[in-house]
């Protein structure tokens, strides 16, 4: 019989501890979204509800439109995502795998903008749509984010990994830049796409600041905007928050157990080498 050392005892146990303190807010989470207001400000508080009640979700579902705003959040944070991906993964080619005067003092000013805070820009962006006429549209909201530094910057690393000689043997049986794009770049940095489609798909469900300044009517409000309206100056409705919260973090949690391997390669691996 195989001896467990102390240290790999020790290890599981410090992975369990880091386990449990990640996944208990997520868990109180969701038994409290099944609390009545008197259980959520409960004190001392108590995990297990003392009665299970759905009220709180349907008080959601009546106060605000959460099938609309759930299909906002859907067309803004996935049309970001794929058209975002297309966008950062042609400019992260370029700078990767073809060579052109002024390559590096651009790739520098585009890794320059990732330390300028959206607070400094928001003013200029609402003005500049306002001018355009796309303010509280889809339009609006998905072009300013039509491309991403940190995108381009982490794919360029990555297909600077992938070896330059398939590129040498594409070309010699007469493919194009586009071609190579296509068929052999794309396929071949498939973790690192769905990594950074999660990265955006995540980042951009969760905004608030963002789709609220850009947004004036309900009826466009995605849901990080939109429950915002539970939290008023006054008073904070604790139960219907925390269950409007609950629908809005789910189809993250389903987005990411359905791609945590590709999230996880894409992680682990920066690319084929020599």
């Amino acid at each position: 019989m195989r001896k467990i050392s102390a240290q790999r005892v020790i290890g599981t146990l410090v992975l369990l501890l880091f386990a449990v303190l990640v996944l208990l807010p997520l868990f109180w989470l969701g038994v409290s979204a099944f609390k009545s207001d008197a259980d959520v400000i409960k004190w001392p508080p108590v995990f297990l509800p003392t009665e299970w009640v759905t009220t709180q979700f349907a008080y959601v579902w009546k106060v605000l439109p959460i099938a609309r705003m759930l299909l906002n959040t859907i067309v803004f944070a996935g049309g970001v995502t794929i058209i975002s991906l297309f966008f950062d993964s042609m400019a992260a080619y370029a700078f990767a795998r073809m060579k052109f005067t002024g390559r590096k003092l651009l790739f520098g000013i585009i890794l320059l903008t990732m330390m300028i805070p959206f607070q400094v820009v928001m003013i200029p962006l609402y003005m500049e749509e306002y001018k355009l006429g796309i303010l509280n549209t889809f339009l609006g909201l998905i072009l300013p984010r039509a491309a991403s530094a940190y995108g381009i910057f982490m794919l360029t690393s990555f297909f600077s990994g992938i070896p330059k000689s398939l590129d040498e043997a594409a070309k010699i049986d007469g493919m194009g830049e586009w071609k190579i794009y296509l068929k052999i770049i794309l396929p071949l940095a498939k973790p690192a796409l769905v990594t950074l489609g999660i990265y955006h798909f995540m980042n951009n469900w969760n905004d608030l600041l963002y789709p609220m300044m850009l947004t004036s009517s309900v009826e466009m409000r995605t849901l990080s905007a939109g429950l915002a309206i539970l939290v008023g100056s006054n008073s904070i409705k604790y139960g219907p928050t925390l269950a409007a919260t609950v629908i809005a973090i789910l189809p993250l949690l389903l987005l990411f157990l359905f791609g945590q391997k590709f999230f996880m390669e894409g992680i682990a691996t920066s690319g084929m080498k020599e």
